[in-house]
């Protein structure tokens, strides 16, 4: 049993609307296509009952439908569902601002046979660290908080540092970026720069006798590392082959990551590391942190005037996201998901239980595929808002300045990204930049995307912006967002679904286009 499926498309012809379980066939009358949509639970979006709204806004066709597209992305999502062995996965997609396919396979509980559907909320973990950047930039945007000031000015219960004998500045611009030299869950400084040096040598290319010796030296201590591995594997946990590389692993064998003492304030979650020393100067490498959006998350609860969580709150409501919520464990939250790992011995069983009190703004928030959809569509709108000239008033801003997100999205120096090496950091996303080396050769496309991994789960959200045409954004031939959107979350810890997300991406994105031309 699969679970559920929904989709929702604009018929070709004007005052028809489709309505119709995923992979299903063509066109209805509105008004019977409606009360089936009714029937089923389907959310039609607004603008669908009718076609009064701005109709000279926009002379492209509304899209007609991706039939061919679902069936090849819920074949990439089964893929990976069954690779990893993952108890249940959520999928939403979303073309030039509309949900067109959001479904669940598998069971959101598997002890009381529950499925998986569009509105099942799980642990987006890390993409959190997206939510709590776009109340940054918010905030930026209206003059309350200083990107480049030290982080003592609004937070002053942390305390001043020193590297090396020299006193040194941590700001909100680094601590977005990872540049701030705040640890992670390792506290072992050395363990970390040998992680780093291993990846490092693992990306260069060496000359094949360096390649015989250290197959050598490999087959040598072969042995020794698988013992050491399986010592330090955690218990309840086997990684599949879609496991995340280097640093996603590594973080499930840290006691910090099962914490289960509840924190009353992001002041008093400071505790766990504002006396530790830096790993760097600020500035100088690159270090993903979650305990750096820690701190982030007081500097916005001080900036701000309230406390981080209700601010949050008051967001997702602006958004229109009023699925996203804390990870409480002792709330009702409707439609939540159970977490799992896989035990020693292979067996599938509930996660440990944690409390995520201590990183709210780094992993800290569950949702819905519809919900990341529609926070992926206020940014792309933001982005792209500022591109479309004569439009007569009839554009609604974005909810950030175009100018802020083309900020939040340009690569940092001296970053790095897990997930995608194709990509850069920016400010709390990693960004593949537009590129192409050699004629009929790879083309690298702009994205966004954040992965994330927490106990019990995993998640990917990227942004696939549409190439606009400069000519048509000039006339106001076309309205924003313009482009593809894909969220993935799963109840199974150490999945890496970026690459899956990418790939169904372009494939609506191919569909999209193919309707245009065709």
């Amino acid at each position: 049993m699969h679970g559920l499926a929904r989709v929702v498309r604009r018929a070709a012809a004007p005052g028809r609307l489709s309505v119709s379980r995923a992979g299903g066939a063509g066109a209805r009358p509105w008004g019977w296509g409606l009360a089936l949509g009714l029937a089923l639970g389907v959310k039609v979006p607004a603008g669908c009952e009718a076609d009064e709204a701005e109709p000279n806004l926009t002379s492209l066709p509304s899209p007609r439908g991706f039939g061919a597209a679902i069936e090849r992305g819920r074949d990439l999502v089964r893929r990976i569902k069954d690779e990893a062995g993952i108890p249940g996965i959520l999928v939403g997609v979303s073309v030039d601002g509309q949900e067109v396919w959001s479904e669940g396979l598998g069971y959101a509980d598997v002890e009381n046979r529950v499925v998986c559907k569009p509105e099942t909320i799980m642990r987006i973990a890390s993409i959190s660290k997206c939510l709590t950047m776009m109340a940054v930039a918010k905030l930026w945007e209206e003059g309350k908080l200083d990107l480049d000031a030290p982080v003592q000015k609004y937070v002053p219960e942390f305390p001043e540092k020193v590297y090396e004998g020299e006193k040194v500045t941590i700001t909100t611009r680094l601590l977005v970026s990872h540049l701030s030299g705040i640890r992670h869950y390792e506290k072992d400084i050395t363990k970390v720069k040998e992680e780093k040096e291993k990846a490092n040598r693992a990306l260069k290319p060496t000359k094949p006798c360096q390649d015989k010796e250290q197959k050598e030296k490999e087959g040598k201590g072969i042995e020794r590392t698988d013992s050491v591995k399986l010592r330090k594997e955690h218990e309840g946990e086997v990684k599949s082959r879609n496991s995340k590389p280097g640093r996603k692993d590594k973080e499930f064998e840290q006691e910090e990551y099962y914490l289960k003492e509840k924190f009353e304030s992001v002041i008093e979650s400071l505790k766990i590391f504002k006396n530790d020393p830096l790993f760097f100067k600020p500035g100088s490498q690159f270090l993903y942190s979650t305990y750096g959006f820690t701190l982030l998350s007081a500097v916005v609860e001080r900036v701000s005037g309230q406390k981080f969580t209700d601010y949050m709150l008051k967001m997702f409501r602006d958004l229109d996201m009023l699925s996203t919520v804390l990870d409480d464990n002792e709330a009702m939250i409707y439609n939540r998901a159970r977490c799992y790992v896989y035990n020693k011995k292979g067996r599938l069983v509930n996660a440990p239980y944690v409390d995520n009190s201590y990183k709210w703004a780094g992993g800290g928030f569950l949702s819905s595929v519809g919900d990341l959809l529609k926070f992926g569509n206020a940014l792309l709108y933001s982005y792209q808002a500022g591109q479309f000239k004569n439009t007569k008033g009839r554009l609604l801003p974005g909810y950030l300045k175009p100018e802020t997100v083309t900020m939040m999205w340009t690569p940092v120096p001296k970053t790095e990204v897990s997930w995608d090496r194709d990509g850069k950091y920016a400010m709390a996303w990693a960004v593949v930049e537009k590129k192409q080396q050699c004629g009929c050769c790879r083309q690298q496309r702009h994205y966004a995307s954040h992965t994330g991994g927490a106990v019990g789960a995993s998640s990917v959200l990227l942004i696939l912006p549409e190439e606009l045409d400069s000519e048509a954004t000039d006339t106001g031939l076309v309205a924003p967002p313009r482009g593809v959107i894909v969220t993935i979350i799963c109840n199974m810890q150490s999945v890496s679904l970026n690459s899956t997300a990418l790939k169904i991406a372009r494939e609506f994105d191919k569909e999209k286009r193919a309707q245009y031309t065709g």
